[in-house]
């Protein structure tokens, strides 16, 4: 149980079924970055769910999964996935037109470094497509340690703590603030095309009180076009490779 919980930390747990919380991020991308007959690069694949769903669109996609048992289960959805980390991905310079990374700079040993080779993996004019917790959402969603024992689930202002504390309760996973997220690309020959905050897909509150569900989406869906989608879940950071 311990090793399991451990890794699951450190390394966080991939979507395992598609939901429309997927589906809503996967048009988000689509505004941003067209799919169709792209080569596009899944950063932290996981299963294979966003890998699975690009295929609807090209058929030229690949990832990368640090975990191997993972990445036999996302060849299965899609052939060009292998077994490597993000600060060394085993891709040629400018091999890309869309670079995607969903919930994964803030797992990874060096977010700096994946940041680099990331880009440097994108052909000019290519886009870079990055979701990433943010620090102001009100709850770390990835558990915590309390007394040298990983605590699985939403903890509520752990990400509001001031940094000691905050990174001695999830010394497993960084938060980023907007100011901070885009440090990591801020001498890279990158610009950025969007950056917001959105709210999650709730599909567990959906799928257990529907009306309830629909209720939340509507209301939190409304505060992403004002001021206070600053408190949303995720960074959606959009950039576009430049010649260097």
């Amino acid at each position: 149980m311990g090793d399991w919980s451990d890794k699951a930390a450190s390394r966080g747990n991939p979507s395992f079924v598609w939901r429309a919380g997927q589906e809503r991020r996967l048009a988000m991308l689509r505004q941003h970055a067209p799919l169709e007959g792209r080569r596009v690069l899944d950063v932290g694949c996981g299963v294979g769910m966003y890998t699975s769903a690009f295929r609807r669109f090209t058929p030229h996609v690949f990832g990368i999964e640090i975990e191997l048992e993972r990445a036999r289960e996302a060849r299965h959805r899609a052939a060009g996935v292998a077994q490597a980390v993000g600060e060394r991905l085993p891709f040629a310079d400018a091999s890309f037109d869309v670079v995607f990374s969903h919930e994964v700079l803030e797992h990874v040993a060096d977010d700096a470094r994946c940041a680099r080779e990331m880009v440097r993996v994108t052909r000019p004019g290519g886009r870079l497509v990055i979701f990433v917790p943010n620090r102001l959402y009100p709850f770390e969603t990835h558990g915590i340690y309390w007394r040298g024992r990983y605590h699985f689930g939403n903890k509520p202002l752990v990400n509001w703590l001031p940094n000691p504390l905050r990174d001695r309760l999830a010394p497993h996973v960084r938060a980023y603030t907007a100011r901070g997220l885009r440090a990591l690309f801020a001498d890279l020959p990158v610009r950025v095309l969007a950056h917001t905050q959105i709210y999650p897909g709730y599909d567990n509150i959906v799928a257990r009180q529907p009306r309830l569900g629909a209720l939340v989406r509507r209301v939190t869906y409304t505060l992403e076009r004002s001021p206070l989608r600053i408190l949303g879940l995720s960074h959606l950071l959009v950039l576009e490779k430049i010649e260097a």
